[in-house]
């Protein structure tokens, strides 16, 4: 299997503007997961139903599904770990797992810090659950008034200077969620997709996504940022590339409830094998 994987990356990358940076490589990521026959992935744990715990406490999910699919592309075992949003990249940055798929938005300042691979897999927008008894309908209602978020979010910024909310910042999302129930806040500002699925699952009958979806932006999964242009950051692009144009991507999002996303379908559409329609 090793030798399989490094002859087909070999003749990728030789065709590709990367490859001078790719020989200078020394696939240290690719060699460590080789040695220890298992990748390590970092996912969430509290964001159903991009990644959650069952029952049983195992981590399932969208994103679980992916990290499974690089690790059985790699022959090798699958160990998720939870990530959160305030410690994800320095995970990766401290060498503790060695790809991140955990509903990273993919941002110019985080570029600099962790090696996000392209194709991006997924793009969502930033929303505020609300309580439908207070009727809010502008992001402007928020100002001055407490909004309920997940410490790291890139979002809680935008919100805080451009309407003035208030940000109580929570460790996840799951403790954010609550204390809007418990009206210590008047939204929950997540994105679009999640909420959309929390809403639909039931139980939050009272609550509504009522404020615009603005500030759509696309998800990135990562890699050490060395590891950029090495081995494994040019797998899971490769992977991320098949995703879209098999409609896998398509496929997990309609398996794990989420609402259909015109960015899967544009993507798909834009990527897809004309020689297999």
């Amino acid at each position: 299997m090793k030798n399989t994987i490094l002859a087909i990356l070999a003749a990728s990358v030789a065709l590709s503007p990367l490859a001078a940076a790719a020989e200078a490589c020394s696939n240290a990521a690719l060699k460590r997961v080789q040695a220890a026959g298992k990748l390590v992935v970092g996912v969430k744990a509290d964001y159903k139903p991009w990644g959650f715990r069952d029952t049983n406490g195992d981590i399932i999910g969208l994103e679980p599904d992916m990290a499974k699919a690089v690790a059985d592309t790699l022959g090798v075992k699958l160990e998720l770990v939870p990530v959160i949003a305030s410690n994800r990249m320095q995970f990766l940055q401290q060498g503790q797992i060695d790809l991140m798929i955990a509903t990273m938005t993919d941002t110019a300042d985080r570029r600099e810090m962790v090696g996000i691979k392209g194709p991006n897999y997924y793009a969502s927008g930033t929303a505020a659950m609300t309580p439908k008894a207070l009727g809010l309908t502008e992001w402007e209602a928020l100002r001055g008034k407490p909004a309920c978020g997940v410490q790291g979010s890139f979002y809680l910024q935008k919100i805080e200077q451009t309407y003035g909310a208030t940000i109580v910042a929570f460790g996840n999302a799951a403790e954010a969620k609550q204390a809007l129930r418990d009206k210590k806040c008047m939204a929950f500002v997540y994105d679009d997709t999640t909420i959309g699925a929390d809403i639909a699952a039931g139980g939050w009958e009272d609550f509504e996504i009522s404020l615009p979806v603005e500030d759509f932006a696309p998800w990135g999964l990562a890699v050490a940022k060395e590891e950029e242009n090495c081995a494994l950051g040019q797998i899971v692009s490769g992977l991320q590339y098949s995703w879209h144009r098999d409609g896998t991507l398509i496929a997990l999002e309609k398996e794990w409830g989420v609402q259909p996303s015109p960015f899967l379908s544009e993507m798909h559409e834009r990527l897809a094998d004309p020689l297999a329609q």
